[in-house]
Formats: C-alpha cells, structure tokens, sequence
C-alpha cells in the first residue's frame, strides 16, 4: 500500500487527487503541486484524507500532526483529516488546547458514505488516478 492523499471539498466531494512518484508506504513527499492544490482551493476545503499501510484502525503519526498544524496554520483554517486504512478510516479535527492534540471527529465523519473513500484506497495499491 502506498500513501495517497486527496483534497475534499465542503460538499465531501473529491477536489485534488495525490499520488506522486515517489510516495512509498511510510510517506508523501513533500510536493509543490500539493500545496498549490490546497492554497487554490482553501476556501471551498473540508479536509484531506489519506491512507496509512496495514489494518486495523488508524492513527496519526507524529509527522502527521505536525503537517496538520503546519497546513492550518498556513491556509489559516481549520480541516477535517482523514486517515485511511483498508480497512478503517477516521476522522480527526483540532481539539486543542495544544498545537497538535487532535482527535476524533464522529461529526464529521461521512467517508464512509462517501465515493471517494473506495477510489483512495484503489490508488494506494498502486493505481493510476483516473478522474479528478
């Protein structure tokens, strides 16, 4: 399985789809074409969802949270962030009071009813993206 990530818009629909060269198991590299994606679309952004290697239910890593509080902190915004296995998927939201304490959000859950959520997990095991 390969991290993939992908933009979801207020509306939980797909925005941006992520799946550089490069990406591996434990990782997403950094990426200008990410960022330019997630500055365009700031004002219509709910969240960003990507997956995580393995089963069972997932959680963030350090370099997860870190991200997290470093993409808010620059669109100056606060995002829902899924994290998927393929088995599971949470969603996570700033719960303060510090920088990086996030936790489960059950109100803003939703990818389990979503499309998107069946297409993320497809290009983690390696496929190309077909749609934006």
């Amino acid at each position: 399985m390969l991290e993939t990530a992908v933009l979801i818009d207020l509306g939980g629909a797909p925005l941006y789809w992520h799946a550089p060269a490069g990406r591996s198991s434990a990782a997403i590299p950094d990426s200008r074409a990410l960022w330019e994606a997630l500055w365009l679309h700031r004002f219509e952004l709910l969240g960003v969802a990507h997956t995580h290697p393995g089963s069972g239910v997932p959680s963030p890593s350090c370099e997860d949270l870190t991200t997290f509080a470093a993409v808010e902190a620059g669109l100056g915004v606060r995002l829902v962030w899924w994290i998927a296995t393929m088995q599971e998927v949470v969603a996570l939201r700033h719960i303060g009071p510090g920088r990086y304490d996030y936790g489960v959000d059950a109100q803003r859950f939703g990818a389990e009813r979503s499309g998107w959520l069946g297409e993320l997990r497809r290009l983690s095991q390696g496929g190309a993206v077909s749609r934006v």
